[in-house]
This record gives C-alpha cells, sequence and structure tokens, in this order.
C-alpha cells in the first residue's frame, strides 16, 4: 500500500455534447485553479490537471447524448477566496449559469468559502478554499 498517494482519486470524467465549446471554456476556468491540459485525444476528449490528467471533459463513448447527474458535482480547490472569486467571475463570462455566488458556506465548516456554477452542459462545478488555507 503507497500512502504518498495524495488522493483517492485517479480521476473523474464528465460527457459534453459540445465538445469545443467546453475546452474553450475549461481551458479559462480551470487555469483560475492552477490547471491546464495534461492529454488530449483529438476530437474525443480533453484531460485537465495541475501535474497528471484529472478531470476529463469528452465525448460520451458509447456515441449518445451526454446527460447531467442530478445531484452531482465537482469541486476544485482554490488557494485563496481571491481565486474562487475568479473561477466564478471567468466561468460566468464564459457561458456558466450562476448555482451560489461566492460566499462563505458554515453548513460545510468554519471557514469554507465556495462558489457554484452550471457549465455549458449544465454539469455543476465548484471552487472552494480549504479552511484555514486562505
Amino acid at each position: 500500500m503507497n500512502d504518498d498517494i495524495p488522493s483517492i482519486m485517479n480521476h473523474v470524467s464528465i460527457g459534453t455534447n459540445r465538445l469545443d465549446e467546453a475546452i474553450e471554456f475549461y481551458d479559462a476556468v480551470l487555469a483560475t485553479v492552477g490547471a491546464s491540459r495534461q492529454h488530449e485525444i483529438p476530437n474525443v476528449a480533453v484531460a485537465y490537471g495541475k501535474y497528471f490528467p484529472e478531470f476529463w471533459v469528452q465525448l460520451p463513448l458509447d456515441g449518445k447524448s451526454a446527460s447531467v447527474a442530478n445531484g452531482s458535482h465537482f469541486a476544485f480547490l482554490a488557494t485563496s477566496r481571491d481565486v474562487v472569486d475568479e473561477f466564478y467571475r471567468v466561468a460566468l463570462d464564459a457561458g456558466a449559469t450562476c448555482a451560489g455566488e461566492p460566499g462563505f458556506r458554515p453548513q460545510y465548516g468554519p471557514g469554507y468559502y465556495a462558489a457554484y456554477v452550471l457549465d455549458l452542459d449544465g454539469h455543476k462545478i465548484e471552487a472552494n478554499v480549504i479552511p484555514g488555507a486562505d
């Protein structure tokens, strides 16, 4: 067993029906949290991360339309409240819909600061600061 692995997740993938637009959206939005393209499969998928492909945006491999899972969302770590605010602003400028303005969320713990948006396909994404990190 390797206790040096920093996360329980290898990666997560979301489907899109608008790959080119989704790539443009995530290029801008994920740059705010320090992520960039880590891997690409032309006309199929792009993976983002800081050091390895953690978050994939792709066309569904079964050839059917992508759909959104109600109740799920994807949270990205931010280094400060200012980064959360920037994530939110850039996402809205890139075509996202507000799902929760930047602010404190005491229900998730003292100091939890986050913002939520729906991406171009309706997936809920979040940027948050871990309490005490800011």
